[in-house]
This record gives C-alpha cells, structure tokens and sequence, in this order.
C-alpha cells in the first residue's frame, strides 16, 4: 500500500510541476532506473523491495526520485557492481529517446522579459543532441524544452548525481567493486574536488557535500571481498564513466527569473525550461 500511496503522490506532484507529459515521463524514467537495481538485487537471490517514488511537490522537479531497499547481504563484488551498474545504465537508456524525441518537438525562441522561466545547465549529452538536430540558436534565442526533453534532462541529472563514486550511492558501489577498500581514497579524493568546484564555480553542489557527509562514505563489505572483476565488467565501467561525463551538469539546480507578470501567465503544469542558458 505505501508503494502504491507514494506512486500516486508522486504522480501528482509531477503533474503539478510540469504536467501530464512530463509526468508520465519522467516516472518512467525513474520507474526503469529502480527496476534496474530490483531486477539485478532479484538475480543474485538478494530480497529487495519495490520502489518507493519520494513526491517533492514544492521542487521544479516535482520529485526527489525514488529508492529501494535491499535485505541481504551481497555475495561478492561481481553482485555488487551488477547491482550498482543497473539502475543508471537502464535509467540514461531509457532517458534517450525522450532527449532525442524532445528536443525534435521544441522550439527555439527569443528569451523573454517580464515572464517566469526555468534555467537548465547543460549536460554534454544535450549538447550533442542540439547540435545534432538543431544546430546553433542566434543570439537572443534559445531552445523552449518539450516536456519529453525536460523529463530526459532530469533522467540524465538523476544519472549523474547517482554515479558519483562516494558511499552508497550507485557510484561508491561501483567503484568499491573496483578497487576495494581503496576506494576511500577516491571518496575523499571526490569530496574535496567537489568541494572547491563549489566554492569557485557552483554553490548549488555545497548542499549535495553536506548530504554526502551526512550519510557517510562507509561502504558494506561483499562476503568475498577478494575476488576481482572480469575483464567485461572492468570494460563496462569504462563505458559509466563515459555516461557520467556525458550526463554530469556543471550547474545543475535551477534558476528562477520572476517577471511582473509571472502570477499572471504561468500556471504550474506550465513548466517554460530554457537550455544553454548557463
């Protein structure tokens, strides 16, 4: 019943934030993300539960994603960095086609004054995406994201902020599976980079450090700690760093412009979002 009762909250405060497209595609896409690490957590005889979808209605996004939880203990890091891989690898495939299918039905338009819009930063995957179907905008101008593409641009974010190597994100598992109790190394190596990009070029990321710091950099030791991944998994992970680099956005959190007008024309499942404004 929880699972069902925060599905349809979450829905709900999507739909606000960005309406019914948006919605059903960005639910989507988080829904794939999870279902990813369920269905790896299942393979390895691990119980893990359903999703639990975290609605966030006061949020440009509408939500804070969503989690599951695992009950058992992992066997070994083959299991661990299956798991970890899963959820960001079936969460930015599936983002494509809604990048892809989204920016094909936006539309480029001068910046407008005097009305509320959304900025996004630009993750690589959005710039080749642009340039690929849309070329360079004049001066002025700028792309008006479909919903399709806003709910790509928050798959790939989720993505990225997933696949950074600390703790118990997808990312700190992974890279556990890789090098082992080394791997605190990069975690403090990770923390610290972050910490002075935030400081000189994005304040936005002090608030993620914090929660880092807050939750922790432990990681929980796989039953067989010594056996090392296979040559496919070692390539694998090569090929998330290339998704991380693709999906990481330097500014990532929003930027609100608030015009006269703002209470007047824009409704929330209105959702304007401005990219390559940053």
């Amino acid at each position: 019943m929880i699972h069902i009762v925060l599905f349809i909250l979450t829905f709900a405060s999507t739909y606000f934030a960005g309406g019914f497209l948006y919605s059903i595609s960005v639910m989507t896409i988080l829904l794939c993300h999870e279902m990813g690490h369920y269905m790896a957590s299942r393979l390895y005889g691990i119980p893990a539960t359903l999703p639990y979808f975290l609605p966030f209605p006061l949020s440009p996004f509408g939500t804070l994603g969503a989690v599951i939880k695992m009950k058992g203990i992992i066997i070994n890091k083959k299991a661990l960095f299956d798991i970890g891989v899963a959820g960001p690898l079936a969460g930015f495939v599936i983002s494509l086609p809604f990048i892809y299918i989204g920016i094909r039905l936006s539309t480029i338009g001068p910046v407008p004054e005097g009305l509320g819009f959304l900025q996004l930063g630009d993750p690589l995957i959005f710039k080749l995406f642009q340039a690929l179907l849309i070329g360079e905008i004049p001066r002025g101008y700028d792309l008006i994201l479909h919903p399709f593409a806003y709910a790509g641009w928050v798959g790939v974010f989720v993505t990225a902020l997933n696949l950074i190597p600390v703790g118990q994100l997808d990312g700190g598992h992974i890279v556990y599976a890789l090098f082992g109790e080394n791997s605190k190394k990069i975690y403090l190596f990770v923390i610290f980079g972050l910490g002075t990009y935030a400081l000189f070029f994005s304040q936005g990321w002090l608030a993620l450090i914090v929660l880092l710091l807050i939750f922790g950099m432990k990681h929980p030791i796989p039953l067989d700690n010594i056996t090392e991944l296979d040559r496919k998994r070692k390539i694998l992970a090569f090929i998330i760093l290339i998704i991380f680099i693709l999906s990481f956005v330097p500014k990532p959190f929003p930027e609100f412009t608030i015009g006269g007008e703002f209470k007047k024309k824009h409704e929330p499942k209105e959702v304007i979002a401005y990219l390559g404004a940053i």
